[in-house]
């Protein structure tokens, strides 16, 4: 488990540095050897030439010459080694030590002669005691003298080492210099990455549990290089960054809107209950009077009066179920509820509610325009009805005595459009955007008549939306446009094409 965790500290730097380090030290370590290998063949291959040359040098001594005579009568290399065995001399040995020759002891001899004796091995190759690894080469003549010639290992030997001091010296070097230009090279790659975790802490330590949060930290531009893969992961984290902070204001933005939704349907209902208590105890406290005082005009006072309170009271408690429905309906809206698909003649639908605004707003001049083929789509009949319902409404509501008010019908393209146009005094422009939120009022810019929840718009946009299509609004004074677009052939839920 130590290991493990031994293992896992190691920075991105630090491994990535071992890992070029050792895999160059490990190459240069092979070249070395497979070098010296080399080198090694060729020496030992000409030191075998060599002995092979001082062989033949000393393949014509009489039987009566030394090893030391041999020696001494030729040019031979420092640390030559010669033992002659002559019928008349028997075994002598010498070596050549610098400019003077060297006779053999005993013991020295004996090694050559039992190398000799028992055949050299593979390598031709004999230590010799005091004197080191010697290569041997054996020769005889005619006059029954045997010759066996050394030449020293020992030059060979330092040559090599030498290469190999060489080589490790300056791989050392080498990879001192290697790692210094790594790391340069690592820490300036990983520049970006850096600023990439550290964006991401400042981000981590941002509180975004409560409150209006935003997200200000970014990859600075200059470590953001698509071009490179480090580079791309800053630009996907500033990506990101920017998503979540859009989420974050949508949510704050939403949290607003549930809590003015909240007020405002608070608003909404606290009045028709204020009534409808005010009313009640009303009802109550003349009932008790009645009761106190016998009388019957008393009686009467307060069968009046509790009657008007009823009455007061059903009007508010109808008020107070149109808000509840009329949130009802949103809600299941918003959840995809509350459609049943139809065959839906839009405009038979749009005629139909013409006919019915007259009556309801007869200060108001209502035309229709339609085409004469019948322009139908799937859809919610009762729903789409409520639409225009609500737009002809918001209409006749805002507008005053005298307004033409013109409902038209058509298709373009693969869409139905329905547009209901007016020419009174238009809309704000303050209050265009929120227009279609819950509980919104255009007082500012339409006189109000009458009462309202605010929602018709609203719950005008979320059935247009239901049905895959758009409801928007264009206004200027004297003209006012609601338009609604919807899929003449909409994706049908119930399978109704």
């Amino acid at each position: 488990m130590r290991r493990v965790e031994a293992r896992h500290r190691w920075t991105l730097q630090s491994r990535l540095m071992a890992a070029v380090i050792g895999m160059v030290a490990f190459i240069l370590v092979m070249i070395a050897v497979s070098t010296a290998a080399i080198i090694s063949g060729v020496l030992q291959s000409n030191l075998n030439t060599q002995v092979a040359a001082a062989v033949r040098n000393v393949q014509q001594v009489g039987p009566s010459t030394s090893a030391i005579d041999a020696l001494a009568g030729g040019p031979f290399p420092d640390g030559t080694v010669l033992v002659l065995r002559t019928p008349g001399r028997g075994d002598t040995g010498a070596y050549v030590d610098g400019r003077s020759v060297r006779a053999l002891d005993e013991a020295q001899v004996d090694e050559i002669r039992d190398a000799v004796a028992t055949g050299l091995p593979d390598s031709d190759t004999i230590d010799l005691p005091g004197l080191g690894d010697y290569r041997i080469g054996v020769t005889a003549n005619q006059t029954g003298t045997v010759a066996v010639l050394g030449l020293p290992l020992s030059q060979v030997t330092a040559t090599i080492g030498a290469i190999l001091t060489t080589v490790a010296l300056v791989t050392a070097g080498g990879l001192f210099l290697l790692a210094a230009i790594i790391a340069i090279v690592i820490r300036v790659g990983l520049r970006p990455l850096r600023s990439v975790a550290e964006t991401a802490a400042r981000v981590a330590s941002i509180r975004m549990d409560q409150g209006d949060v935003a997200i200000d930290e970014r990859v600075p531009a200059d470590q953001v290089d698509e071009h490179t893969e480090i580079g791309r992961v800053g630009a996907a984290l500033n990506t990101l960054l920017d998503k979540v902070d859009a989420s974050l204001a949508a949510r704050q933005r939403n949290e607003e809107l549930m809590r003015r939704f909240v007020a405002d349907a608070s608003h909404e209902l606290r009045t028709p209950l204020a009534s409808i208590r005010g009313f009640s105890e009303l009802s109550l406290r003349a009932m008790r009077q009645a009761q106190d005082d016998e009388s019957r005009q008393r009686i009467a006072m307060a069968v009046e009066t509790t009657e008007q309170s009823l009455e007061r009271i059903q009007a508010q408690s109808l008020r107070m179920t149109t808000l509840v429905e009329d949130l009802l309906l949103l809600a299941r809206l918003d959840e995809g509820q509350e459609l049943v698909y139809g065959t839906v003649d839009l405009t038979r639908l749009a005629v139909e509610a013409v006919g019915d605004a007259r009556p309801a707003g007869p200060d108001h001049a209502w035309s229709i325009d339609v085409d004469d083929e019948p322009v139908e789509l799937a859809g919610d009949t009762s729903r789409l009805n409520q639409v225009v319902a609500n737009l002809l409404a918001n209409a006749r509501t805002h507008t005053p005595a005298g307004t033409e008010v013109t409902v038209s019908v058509t298709r373009e393209g693969h869409d139905a459009v329905l547009r209901v146009h007016d020419d009174g005094p238009g809309i704000d422009p303050a209050v265009t955007p929120q227009l279609f939120e819950r509980f919104a009022r255009a007082d500012r810019s339409r006189d109000r008549k009458t009462g309202g929840t605010g929602l018709g718009l609203s719950i005008a946009k979320a059935i247009v939306e239901a049905h895959q299509g758009t409801l928007t609004v264009r206004s200027a004074p004297g003209d006012t446009t609601f338009e609604v677009r919807l899929p003449a052939k909409p994706r049908d839920p119930a399978g109704v094409q």
